[in-house]
């Protein structure tokens, strides 16, 4: 189970006895949290450790090519002091990393009936705008990547986030059949990210936080 960010409502302590109660029932092994700050996790652990309770065993939070600064930076210190394992989100970013937007909106794509889903239509609000321009350039860029390791856009993002030693897990969403197919071809892909490959996108995406 996890636990949302807490806000003033939810004191941490209650959280941590709460799914503490939760686990001792038996109605779950473990618990994590989901959009947590460093802080949050290191006060649940604190919390927990006084108690003798169980602390946050995984967190859930959005990473991708993208979207890197709470994984590779701020959660570092998380990784070791606890074990903490991150079951990811959003490893194509809303679409984007898989290309699909690089000439333009499909017809059939999500973003072409942004009027049907208010959260497709905040992110229509974005097409076009100076953010979106530049992360598109990206995008374009790491093409040639794909094609290069004989796969494609999707599946290269997939492979990149589970490059990650801290990434347990990824989060995947599709609406057709083919699209299942590229997500779990990553689990291959993956062991063509050789270092030299990896320099390669890194030097692409130019985003790497600093520990």
């Amino acid at each position: 189970v996890y636990a949302h960010r807490p806000d003033r409502h939810t004191p941490i302590e209650e959280t941590v006895r709460a799914f503490n109660h939760v686990i001792n029932q038996g109605k779950a092994f473990y618990w994590g949290t989901s959009e947590w700050n460093a802080d949050e996790i290191a006060e649940a652990w604190r919390i927990a450790d006084r108690l003798n309770m169980i602390g946050p065993l995984m967190e859930q939070p959005q990473y991708n090519m993208l979207a890197r600064q709470r994984v590779e930076s701020d959660y570092m210190g998380c990784y070791a002091s606890t074990g903490m394992g991150l079951t990811i989100f959003s490893p194509l970013k809303t679409g984007i990393l898989t290309g699909k937007y690089n000439d333009g909106i499909p017809s059939d794509s999500r973003l072409a009936h942004a009027d049907k889903d208010p959260f497709i239509k905040q992110m229509n609000e974005r097409y076009g705008d100076e953010s979106w321009k530049k992360e598109l350039d990206v995008v374009k860029n790491l093409a040639p990547i794909a094609k290069k390791l004989d796969t494609t856009q999707s599946t290269l993002a997939y492979a990149w986030v589970l490059k990650n030693k801290n990434v347990s897990s990824a989060i995947t969403g599709a609406s057709r059949p083919e699209q299942v197919y590229e997500s779990v071809k990553a689990v291959e892909a993956y062991h063509k990210l050789t270092p030299e490959i990896m320099e390669e996108i890194e030097a692409i995406l130019g985003n790497k936080p600093i520990e």
